[in-house]
């Protein structure tokens, strides 16, 4: 409806604004107090009950991880106290008692076993057989990785298969089959089967098809514009693995040396088929001392110990390149 002077003017006497929703908007923009407080209130807000819960359940997985942790130790430490007591003691009581009577703490278990010269040899066999099944084993599965990740050549995909279908085939299945081997290489008097080089190949064997598989899919993540910007500035395949997929990869590799140091070193089944006396690392050799009747707990609990002292220092020392590794890839 118009007035006199031309002014449209709406039923109830507002003036009209043309249909440009100015009027609307103020309408609108009123309330805004008021939706501000119904926004804040839909907002689910907390009890202070609900926040001690929460708090106190956090502290109680933190108890009970600690408990855990603590509890799955006790063995450990239970081997460290036994092992700085005399065998007299250790057969009087348990290893407990030492709390009562700390006069019993002694080293001459320590001092004995590292006087005995067939245990200072099964160490150092341990490390010869363990550090080359661990370097061999990552700078052959890097290479490999490298090339089912990124190059291209005739069967790459079906040789990868053939790697991922051997990560089932157990060890156990090959003992004797490789034992029969080696027991036929005989190369200028050097025989193959009981020797340390044999050890150290079948773990190389064994170890390969789950290091290129693992770092295959690591590498596989790195993104192709950074090994193409590489090639278009004249890198060869050597220099991009060097220069570029080996620094980024650096977190995988660790990872993988750590797991690979540890189960070599650890291992007991593969050094008691095809090490012999002159090659036997030291689980073989704590395994020797086994008494039939008794313990040999002075020879076991310091021997056992000095056996653990170095995985744990190699998980230490690398323990950030292995946290660095198990997350890589979990985010984006």
């Amino acid at each position: 409806m118009s007035t006199a002077d031309g002014t449209d003017v709406t039923p109830d006497g507002a003036p009209d604004d043309g249909g440009t929703g100015t009027g609307t908007a103020a309408v609108a923009a009123a309330p805004g107090k008021d939706g501000a407080a119904n926004g804040a209130a839909g907002a689910p807000r907390r009890s202070v009950a609900s926040r001690l819960v929460g708090r106190a359940g956090g502290t109680v997985v933190q108890v009970l991880l600690v408990l855990v942790a603590l509890f799955w130790l006790v063995p450990t430490f239970g081997l460290f106290v036994e092992s700085l007591r005399s065998t007299e003691d250790n057969g009087a009581g348990g290893w407990w008692k030492i709390f009562s009577h700390p006069s019993q703490i002694t080293t001459s278990a320590y001092s004995s076993l590292l006087d005995k010269p067939d245990f200072v040899d099964s160490f150092w066999n341990t490390v010869l057989i363990t550090v080359p099944a661990t370097v061999l084993v990552v700078a052959i599965a890097s290479l490999a990785a490298y090339a089912f990740a990124w190059l291209e050549f005739p069967g790459r995909d079906w040789l990868f298969l053939i790697v991922v279908a051997l990560l089932v085939v157990p060890v156990q299945v090959a003992l004797l089959p490789v034992a029969k081997l080696y027991g036929n290489i005989d190369i200028g008097g050097f025989k193959m089967y009981g020797s340390i080089t044999g050890v150290v190949l079948f773990h190389v064997a064994f170890g390969l098809p789950f290091a290129i598989f693992l770092l295959r899919n690591f590498f596989a993540a790195i993104p192709r514009d950074l090994l193409e910007a590489a090639r278009m500035d004249g890198g060869s395949e050597w220099t991009i693995f060097r220069r570029v997929i080996f620094p980024l990869g650096g977190p995988a590799i660790a990872s993988l040396g750590i797991f690979q140091f540890l189960w070599v070193w650890n291992d007991l089944l593969v050094a008691l088929v095809f090490a012999n006396t002159g090659a036997q690392p030291m689980t073989k050799w704590l395994q020797s001392q086994m008494r039939q009747f008794t313990g040999n707990i002075d020879i076991l609990a310091p021997g056992a110990f000095l056996s653990l002292l170095v995985p744990l220092v190699v998980f230490f020392a690398f323990q950030r390149y292995f946290v660095q590794g198990v997350l890589a890839g979990s985010v984006k």
